[in-house]
């Protein structure tokens, strides 16, 4: 029996992709949402993000479709190299969707975050609210606010990222540091053209303790990245400067040097690279938890916000069979056991190829480089069909008819 959360009520704290993923998902079965969130107004940051095969087909059971390819760039090739261009190997990722059943989009962050809030429709938003704890009971939960204000639901989830609060209270942990994950990236976008970047190309050069990523996010932009092993003092007291950044590739492939002259200074952002240990406990009665307040990975397998798209999917799934499930902290726990051997997956995968991709020793990256020249196509595809094809592809959420909700 569908329908189970029709007419109750969810709050969802934090209103990035996560949170608004999960207020369109849980819109689109019936429910009211309030989402919450600790900045005092929302402001996309300025740089690229993926949504992978899996994620478009994930709304897709919900009936969901964000027009992400108008917004974006489907990838048509991805393309791994030396720091001076010569090949290691293609990752098949357009055959790979094809067989997903969907495409996978380069985008503006900016431009994604749009898509879901236009999905979201009429969702009440509350800037600059910031969450302190919350307490549950039988037949619903409370959350507090700094302010002193209040707010109450049938559900909780928390999606307020890698510094989760809500986080804090599930595991009786408190607030405390993420883990640190050995580098520092460099992120932006900007307008640019190469002959070697035809429409729908994904690069990446792989050097000494150090790497550089392009991708084509459409409408003539380009998002690039550069990682940098540096000790993780030396990570969070970081300042931008583009002379760095060139100095940092010099001698490296034409390309790479060109489109960071290409970017304005200010329009580069720094961030050490992050994620926590894979956590078991997402939930507490009627709480759980979404995206990276749950499962924060590192950014090697392009995956993090793909995965919170999955997680506000299947989240809005049980909660719709809550009355076949056993009730609403039924349905958070059943969510929870369907995702955490999927993420927990992408969270150690994504560390592991990182220590691989950020080698420094000669003779270990010359082994991997050479591994890499050699690797059988097949294998290659059998690694992205890990997190490319949905599982629940084939299992539409029987959706209620509502008039009024997205």
């Amino acid at each position: 029996m569908a329908g189970g959360a029709v007419g109750k009520k969810a709050l969802v704290i934090g209103a990035g992709i996560g949170g608004l993923a999960a207020a369109v998902a849980l819109r689109r079965i019936g429910m009211d949402v309030e989402i919450y969130e600790r900045a005092p107004q929302l402001k996309p940051a300025g740089f690229g993000i993926s949504v992978g095969a899996n994620a478009i087909r994930a709304l897709a059971t919900l009936g969901l479709d964000l027009g992400l390819e108008r917004r974006g760039q489907v990838v048509e090739q991805m393309k791994f190299m030396t720091p001076t261009g010569r090949p290691l190997f293609d990752l098949p990722h357009a055959r790979v969707d094809r067989e997903a059943g969907a495409p996978t989009i380069c985008l503006y962050r900016g431009d994604l975050q749009e898509a879901l809030w236009e999905a979201a429709g009429d969702t009440p938003l509350t800037l600059g609210a910031t969450a302190v704890g919350y307490e549950t009971s039988d037949d619903g939960v409370r959350v507090r606010f700094i302010d002193g204000s209040e707010a109450y639901g049938d559900v909780l989830v928390g999606a307020d990222g890698i510094r989760s609060v809500i986080r804090g209270q599930v595991t009786g942990t408190g607030p405390s540091a993420p883990r640190y994950g050995g580098f520092l990236c460099w992120l932006a976008i900007t307008e640019f053209a190469h002959p070697k970047f035809p429409t729908g190309f994904s690069g990446h050069y792989w050097g000494a303790g150090r790497r550089f990523g392009i991708h084509d996010v459409g409408h003539g932009r380009f998002y690039w990245w550069g990682s940098l092993n540096v000790p993780e003092r030396a990570a969070r007291a970081h300042t931008v400067d583009k002379a760095e950044i060139l100095r940092t590739y010099a001698g490296w492939a034409d390309e790479v040097t060109a489109v960071v002259r290409a970017t304005p200074q200010s329009a580069i952002m720094a961030t050490p690279c992050q994620d926590r240990p894979f956590l078991d406990q997402w939930g507490d009665g009627r709480v759980t938890l979404l995206g990276d307040a749950a499962h924060p990975m590192l950014p090697s397998l392009a995956q993090g916000g793909s995965s919170s798209i999955e997680d506000a999917v299947v989240l809005a799934g049980q909660l719709n069979a809550a009355d076949r499930l056993g009730g609403m902290a039924a349905a958070l726990r059943s969510y929870e056991d369907i995702q955490r051997d999927r993420t927990r997956t992408m969270v150690e995968v994504s560390r592991s190829m990182a220590r691989l991709e950020q080698l420094e020793q000669p003779v270990a990256r010359l082994l991997r480089d050479g591994a890499a020249r050699v690797m059988p196509s097949a294998v290659l595809a059998g690694l992205l069909r890990r997190t490319l094809i949905y599982p629940g592809a084939d299992q539409p959420v029987a959706v209620p008819e509502l008039g009024g909700h997205s």
